[in-house]
């Protein structure tokens, strides 16, 4: 299938992780539909990108309003031909002072959005007899992190869930598949001192940071076609940090 025909639903598009995405697909001849959590970022997408695809706000961790919106863009987009879900949050605390919004935010950001947006979405793969399905987890999904229950939790939810769908749905040409980043060079980590930074380089072997392209480009090949007999799978990027 031409590119120029095929359209790609990106979550959390604003964010460095999500530029990356959204500028390989655009590269590629994809239209976008794009997704972020305030207007303000949403006209900023249109301002980057251009009248000639597709912008939304939504709040993800809200499910009434995700599951409005969805309802949208899936009336609206029969067509898409991959979901890639890169949205997510963190409320770091230790456990034992963890309060309940703290957990049930972050699960209804980062597990709960998944499956509502999968679930509305799914229906039109079926119809269409075609589907990518990518979800950015994070290497801590299966190492664990102190001070990181939620997050942890949430992101390991993730995989459980696209592994039970990708058995789901694999012999109707849909393609499940997770993509685990290890650290990043973000907002996130510009934030971090030289001493915080040292740190974690000790424990990457490539002793560097990943770069954001390094996950966009993996997700890209997982929403082609030249990985259509892979499903299921869990894709760690991390410069050897973990290997399984």
């Amino acid at each position: 299938m031409n590119n120029n025909k095929k359209k790609v639903l990106i979550t959390g598009s604003s964010g460095g992780i999500g530029s990356a995405l959204s500028h390989r697909f655009l590269e590629e001849g994809f239209k976008l539909v794009l997704t972020s959590s305030t207007e303000e970022k949403k006209e900023t997408l249109k301002k980057k990108y251009g009248d000639d695809h597709y912008y939304y706000k939504v709040d993800i961790s809200n499910s009434t309003e995700l599951q409005s919106i969805m309802d949208i863009i899936s009336n609206d987009h029969k067509d898409i031909d991959v979901i890639v879900n890169n949205a997510g949050s963190t409320e770091d605390n230790l456990i034992f002072r963890m309060k309940p919004d703290q957990w049930s935010k972050i699960i209804k950001t980062n597990l709960d959005s998944n499956y509502i947006i999968i679930k509305t979405l799914l229906p039109n793969m079926l119809s269409n007899k075609y589907g990518k399905i990518i979800g950015i987890s994070s290497v801590v999904a299966t190492t664990g992190n102190p001070g990181q229950a939620n997050y942890v939790a949430s992101k390991s939810g993730m995989i459980g869930l696209y592994k039970s769908i990708a058995l789901e749905v694999a012999k109707r040409n849909i393609n499940l598949n997770i993509v685990s980043p290890g650290f990043i060079s973000t907002s996130m980590t510009d934030k971090l001192n030289e001493s915080q930074k040292n740190n974690i380089l000790d424990k990457i072997p490539m002793a560097k940071f990943g770069e954001p392209e390094d996950v966009a480009n993996l997700v890209y090949f997982l929403s082609s076609d030249d990985s259509s007999y892979i499903t299921g799978q869990n894709f760690n990027v991390n410069g050897g940090m973990l290997m399984v």
